[in-house]
């Protein structure tokens, strides 16, 4: 059985973890918060821009754009995929990355000539321990996300598609539903359907509006934007995802902590109990003894 002193520095052990679980959970807490906020200050702007793409398409219905599929057309041949892979910088956040990893080795092998582009540590090193072909990784921190990162990436994925090396574009992100619930997602970004800018119950704009240059330069410029818009919300969602995660994780984690603690606890007081009992009965059998003793020699005299 093990001695008080091995179990009392066991339990401080598991303390010292402890705080540093509790630590890990709290920052999380921060920086998920400090995200959500940033995001909501930008939604604005972009549904805005969403709100200005639908009334181009209820004033012209038939305007063409290479954003878009061709006017009465659903489907375009399969070309080569760019696919955006979102990770994250380090582990500790219970099974984000591997359902992010899952997803993307779905698609590839669904579709092998795809090109990857990723973000974040963890992506980058599983990619390229398993031999998997990397066409782009951006060589920053998942961490914080912000505009300026998101434009970098629609920037480059933008160009490839316009040059007419990418067919279609995904982006495979993890999508926060709630505070308990996060899923990881493939989402096609380019090229899209015009679907998702129609509401068949809202009525066609009589108003007449004049396009400068032209209405397809006007919906190409916006649409630049509106995908830088949905990169960073992806970015953000991630993030969030990825602390939602880490803090779920440390949570078990102090929970798990507190069990042995516990546990360790009753353990210690039995030990302690036993040697506490132990030295009372060697004081009772040598005064026991001593008493004996004394007797014997009163006898002899």
């Amino acid at each position: 059985m093990a001695k008080t002193k091995e179990i009392k520095k066991r339990m401080e052990s598991v303390t010292d973890t402890q705080k540093i679980t509790n630590a890990m959970y709290l920052i999380a807490s921060t920086k998920m918060r400090k995200a959500k906020s940033e995001l909501n200050r930008t939604r604005p702007y972009f549904s805005a821009l969403r709100g200005e793409i639908k009334r181009i398409f209820r004033t012209v219905k038939d305007v063409e754009s290479k954003y878009f599929y061709p006017v009465g057309t659903f489907a375009i041949p399969d070309g080569t995929y760019g696919c955006l892979v979102i990770t994250a910088d380090k582990g500790l956040a219970g099974a984000y990355n591997m359902n992010v990893i899952r997803e993307t080795q779905r698609m590839y092998a669904e579709h092998s000539d795809m090109k990857l582009f990723v973000v974040g540590e963890y992506g980058r090193h599983f990619f390229t321990q398993h031999h998997i072909p990397i066409e782009k990784s951006f060589l920053y921190t998942a961490q914080n996300p912000t505009m300026e990162r998101a434009r970098e990436i629609s920037t480059l994925l933008l160009d490839l598609f316009e040059q007419g090396e990418l067919d279609k574009i995904f982006v495979i992100y993890t999508d926060l539903q709630n505070s308990l619930t996060a899923q990881a997602r493939c989402t096609r970004l380019l090229p899209f359907h015009r679907g998702q800018f129609t509401d068949h119950e809202e009525k066609p704009v009589t108003a007449g509006f004049e396009f400068m240059p032209s209405v397809s330069a006007v919906l190409d410029n916006v649409m630049r934007s509106y995908v830088s818009g949905f990169i960073y919300s992806a970015l953000v969602d991630s993030f969030c995802s990825e602390q939602s995660e880490r803090m779920t994780a440390m949570n078990a984690a102090n929970q798990n902590a507190q069990k042995i603690l516990d546990d360790l606890s009753v353990k210690y007081n039995r030990v302690r109990q036993a040697a506490i009992t132990q030295e009372i009965t060697e004081v009772c059998a040598g005064a026991k003894a001593q008493r004996k003793k004394k007797r014997k020699e009163a006898q002899k005299k």
